[in-house]
């Protein structure tokens, strides 16, 4: 029987999925690779969706796609995997992550045949690694997706309590009802996410439970989740990570950005008694809208470095490296890209540290 922290978690993930949507995330499903072995790598089995990397079937139940390729590269595809814990997610779960890409990103079959015509170049892909945590993530996790290009993003913010306290009181409710049952009549994981994938993302795919005492949580959980008014979306810095930024007015955003695809942001950074630094994002011009993130301390300490670690042109490149955010929106099947850009100086500032000297701004282009 599966604990009640792995299911929160689980719960926790289905409900990530649902947020991205603006993001353009979706789930993949074994519909989406049509190939015929040994070519065929999504494929469907007893506990869900499998992945083929180079050494070996990874478990996928929370892989999706994004409907935009960013320029020069591949199309991604990203595991999104949550930890529901009261203690920080440590090095073991972003190993296990690295690992899982590492063997998909070197899987590569080069080419296709349906056995009448001529080998044809298959569509390749880059498999990325995002863990979503509501307690943070130790300093040796830090470092190890800092250098393996793992993204760590923070759900203990205010913003998400509310989300939170929904899955664990939905994923309380089911543990109960399924620890008094006789192991044959037990719901699978497997059954529970496509229950609420059915009542949430609109895919319909079976078995799903159908016990009472199981459902009726979850569609109280799903019915609570459509009147928040959270919204998440993944934003790129040009840096070895994601950011989660979140708000409860992100239509606010969107329209604002839909009129000024390009514009400058204010920067605001506050510490918090428990839990990584609380950062914001903030027009320049006016407060038409305001999204929030936590940035890990040993996240932070890294950008800055790029600063003080570098000098002369490239250290100019380096200042301008993090100066700006794309962030792609999806709407009614369209892809919008909007760009946020913010001083450098700015976020060195509300950091702690000091502003660059204007000595040094004199040397940047010697």
């Amino acid at each position: 029987m599966v604990g009640l922290r792995t299911l929160q978690g689980y719960l926790l993930e289905e409900v990530l999925t649902w947020l991205l949507r603006s993001s353009g995330y979706r789930l993949l499903t074994e519909a989406d690779d049509t190939t015929r072995p040994p070519w065929k790598v999504l494929e469907k089995r007893k506990h869900g969706l499998v992945v083929r990397g180079r050494g070996a079937w990874h478990q996928a139940d929370t892989l999706g796609e994004f409907p935009y390729v960013p320029p020069f590269s591949l199309p991604i595809r990203l595991f999104a995997e949550a930890k529901f814990t009261s203690y920080r997610v440590g090095l073991a779960v972003v190993r296990n992550g690295h690992g899982v890409v590492h063997d998909l990103n070197e899987g590569v079959v080069t080419t296709l045949s349906n056995g009448a015509g001529p080998r044809r170049p298959r569509t390749r892909y880059r498999y990325s690694y995002a863990v979503f945590s509501t307690s943070g993530f130790t300093r040796d996790a830090q470092e190890y997706a800092l250098a393996h290009q793992i993204s760590l993003i923070d759900l203990s913010l205010p913003d998400f309590k509310p989300l939170c306290g929904l899955v664990k009181v939905a994923a309380k409710s089911v543990y109960d009802a399924t620890k008094s049952m006789p192991p044959s009549q037990r719901p699978t994981v497997y059954e529970i996410r496509n229950y609420v994938r059915r009542h949430l993302l609109d895919m319909y795919e079976d078995p799903v439970p159908s016990i009472p005492s199981v459902t009726r949580p979850l569609d109280r959980m799903v019915g609570d989740l459509k009147h928040l008014s959270l919204g998440l979306i993944l934003a790129f810095p040009a840096a070895p990570f994601v950011l989660g930024l979140v708000s409860d007015g992100l239509q606010h955003f969107f329209r604002y950005a839909r009129q000024h695809p390009t514009h400058a942001v204010r920067v605001r950074r506050s510490d918090r008694k428990v839990g990584h630094p609380l950062w914001s994002l903030e027009p320049r011009e006016g407060r038409a809208y305001r999204l929030t993130f936590s940035l890990p301390e040993h996240v932070e300490e890294w950008i800055l470095d790029q600063e003080e670690g570098i000098r002369s042109r490239t250290r100019w490149t380096a200042r301008d490296l993090l100066s700006a955010i794309t962030l792609y929106w999806v709407d009614d099947g369209h892809t919008h890209t909007f760009r946020l850009h913010y001083d450098p100086e700015e976020f060195r500032e509300v950091s702690g540290r000091p502003r660059t000297s204007s000595s040094d701004f004199g040397n940047l282009y010697s």
